[in-house]
């Protein structure tokens, strides 16, 4: 689902070979949409908050990391060019909306992470540079078997962590509380996993 999600997302917002595209969060979402953006050509940023995901933002392909802890993400991404497309995957509304300013002229916003919270946001980044802000969910059983297949020619795996049936409540309280890393995979004696996940 995961997979799916990002890959359509951003295989379906116009973009071309080499420009500038930003993944926010660094998550079940975003350590797929960080290995999409690279594998599809794009110049990709990652953007988290610390230090210490800046190793795994590269190693997952990410040409550069932006702290937001340090760093302005939106102000960076201008002084790059803008980005062409944001890729949305962290639920924080109050941290979505500031990163519209980081758009190029007539870039996108593609939010595919359902935040708890509203995002707030001038509608002056919109208007004034024909910017826009939309959603993409899933897709179709054809999307899923490209998706699949652009996953086995590109080598992009996603990352799990596997948990034995008889610990499943421990894994899932570890997931709901954001330190699954970053699919839980539950395991039964007889080695059959199942993944656990409360996103698709």
């Amino acid at each position: 689902c995961a997979g799916i999600t990002t890959y359509n997302a951003l295989r379906n917002a116009g973009l071309r070979g080499g420009d500038l595209v930003a993944v926010h969060g660094i998550g079940g979402l975003g350590h797929l949409g960080i290995q999409f953006a690279r594998h599809m050509g794009f110049r990709t940023v990652a953007i988290g908050r610390g230090g210490e995901k800046e190793k795994l933002a590269k190693e997952l392909g990410a040409h550069v990391y932006i702290d937001t802890a340090v760093d302005d993400a939106a102000a960076t991404l201008q002084r790059m060019g803008g980005a062409r497309a944001i890729l949305a995957t962290a639920p924080s509304g109050n941290a979505m909306g500031p990163l519209v300013s980081g758009l190029a002229a007539r870039g996108k916003f593609i939010v595919v992470g359902v935040p708890q919270d509203q995002m707030q946001l001038s509608a002056f980044p919109l208007v004034f540079g024909g910017r826009s802000i939309y959603g993409s969910l899933a897709g179709t059983a054809i999307d899923t078997e490209d998706a699949l297949a652009f996953s086995v020619l590109e080598n992009i795996r996603p990352m799990i962590e596997t948990v034995p049936l008889e610990e499943a409540a421990d894994g899932y309280a570890r997931m709901m509380q954001g330190k699954a890393r970053f699919r839980m995979v539950l395991v039964t004696k007889d080695g059959v996993a199942r993944e656990a996940s409360t996103n698709g």
